[in-house]
């Protein structure tokens, strides 16, 4: 049995799917880390220096996917922060899961669980993305957490000038979500 094991601490991966210093869901993600639940902490990931994905090299692949390879294995858990670009999933978020998961037979997210979260200034808060990033965890064997569903509609208004979240409503929510998403770390182990 692992120290991690024994002392049932958790373990999760966030990651923005944004590149934008400040956007809403790098800010979401950094104040999500102040939500999580005492026996979990909250590492970030940041995507920035990852290439264009090309089947040429993923046999070698380059030293910022190798550490994000390594990251997603080592954590218990993943959180997904998404933006929604042209009512999808983020081209930077699907290229850096895409070199996670290659080559074919060295997944890193397999049988991870995950949970999604975003930001929009929409009205529909990162709907179509999440539900297009759901249909990719199941070919790469991940367990969504399928609820609560956390969908911030409106971004603009709901952060200040520091990138602080101040919606408490939706900080209760994804409290929620990441305490569930411990619960649901744990059933899977056992």
């Amino acid at each position: 049995m692992t120290k991690k094991d024994n002392d049932g601490h958790i373990t999760i991966l966030g990651i923005a799917g944004s590149l934008r210093r400040a956007s809403y869901n790098r800010a979401l993600l950094r104040n999500a880390q102040t939500l999580t639940p005492g026996e979990a902490s909250l590492e970030i990931f940041e995507i920035d220096d990852i290439p264009g994905f090309s089947e040429d090299h993923e046999r070698n692949p380059p030293p910022k996917v190798v550490e994000l390879k390594a990251r997603a294995r080592t954590a218990d858990a993943i959180l997904f922060v998404t933006p929604e670009y042209n009512y999808s999933v983020p081209g930077v978020l699907k290229n850096a899961i895409d070199w996670a998961s290659r080559p074919y037979g060295d997944n890193a997210w397999d049988g991870k669980p995950v949970a999604v979260i975003g930001a929009s200034v929409g009205m529909l808060g990162t709907a179509r993305a999440q539900y297009h990033l759901r249909q990719s965890f199941v070919f790469l064997n991940m367990h969504p957490l399928n609820q609560p569903e956390v969908m911030i509609a409106n971004a603009a208004s709901k952060f200040d000038e520091q990138g602080n979240f101040m919606d408490e409503k939706a900080k209760d929510l994804i409290r929620l979500l990441l305490t569930r998403l411990v619960e649901w770390t744990r059933l899977l182990r056992s």
